[in-house]
């Protein structure tokens, strides 16, 4: 599936986390919605964004707006994964990878010459209409979570 584009109403979905009840997007309106998906629970990347959004959790919360990261990990290993590295961000569990699909992030990557399928490292921002505002396709980590953090506080 493709991507959805900016001005669509973001997917609904509703997903478990690792600390509390499920979320379901559509629930979490008026308030704007950051969800960032990400490859893999405790791989270097992937520990680096997730430490950048949790140390800014705080000033998002300030200015108004949820933030989630999304993977196909388990709740379980998204428990281990905030514990090791003292997350406050939450993370949601797409462990069939149906959001992941709804959302485009699914797709096929290359390494070392083999042919796989998993997460493209992608964010978005969601309004507090449920429209989609921003997309950030293929994230670059370091100053990404400022960046995302400067556009909700413009919306």
């Amino acid at each position: 599936m493709t991507m959805p584009q900016i001005g669509q109403t973001a997917p609904d979905f509703t997903l478990p986390q690792d600390a509390g009840a499920d979320i379901t997007l559509s629930a979490l309106r008026p308030a704007p919605v950051v969800l960032y998906f990400y490859p893999k629970d405790d791989t270097p990347g992937c520990t680096k964004e997730a430490i950048a959004f949790s140390g800014l959790l705080a000033e998002f919360r300030a200015a108004g707006g949820h933030v989630f990261g999304i993977s196909r990990d388990s709740v379980a290993k998204h428990g281990k994964f905030r514990c090791k590295h003292d997350l406050s961000v939450p993370l949601l569990s797409d462990v069939d990878g149906a959001v992941c699909e709804s959302y485009g992030t699914w797709v096929e990557k290359q390494m070392y010459g083999k042919t796989y399928m998993g997460i493209a490292r992608a964010t978005f921002l969601i309004d507090g209409a449920g429209r989609i505002a921003r997309i950030w396709p293929n994230v670059k980590v370091p100053g990404h979570a400022e960046e995302v953090l400067e556009a909700l506080r413009a919306l």
